[in-house]
């Protein structure tokens, strides 16, 4: 008998689980195809025609914004960033002292 009630509330558990996956699905579904207006999250003081202000970090000397890209990797050995590393180890200021040296 306690199997029963067992396998009774294991399984509307489940359903309820599966039954609210499904309701977010489609609440998801539904919000992603919401259309916003570009100037949907201005309030009452701000006007319309205010220009969009750009991150300081993305502009160039002159005040122009940057076209390229900000973030530019190149290829490095693992013996050149071993040594780098160790070179920043050994200038770093909490590096204690070894008495092997």
């Amino acid at each position: 008998m306690l199997h029963l009630i067992y396998i009774l509330i294991f399984t509307a558990i489940a359903l309820l689980a599966v039954s609210n996956l499904i309701r977010s699905l489609v609440t998801l579904s539904a919000e992603t195809q919401k259309f916003y207006p570009p100037n949907y999250n201005l309030t009452k003081n701000q006007s319309y025609s205010k220009q969009k202000t750009v991150h300081p970090e993305l502009l160039d000397e002159q005040g122009r914004v940057i076209e390229e890209p900000l973030l530019v990797m190149r290829s490095v050995s693992v013996d050149d960033a071993r040594s780098k590393l160790d070179a920043l180890y050994d200038a770093s200021p909490s590096k204690t002292i070894d008495p092997e040296d």
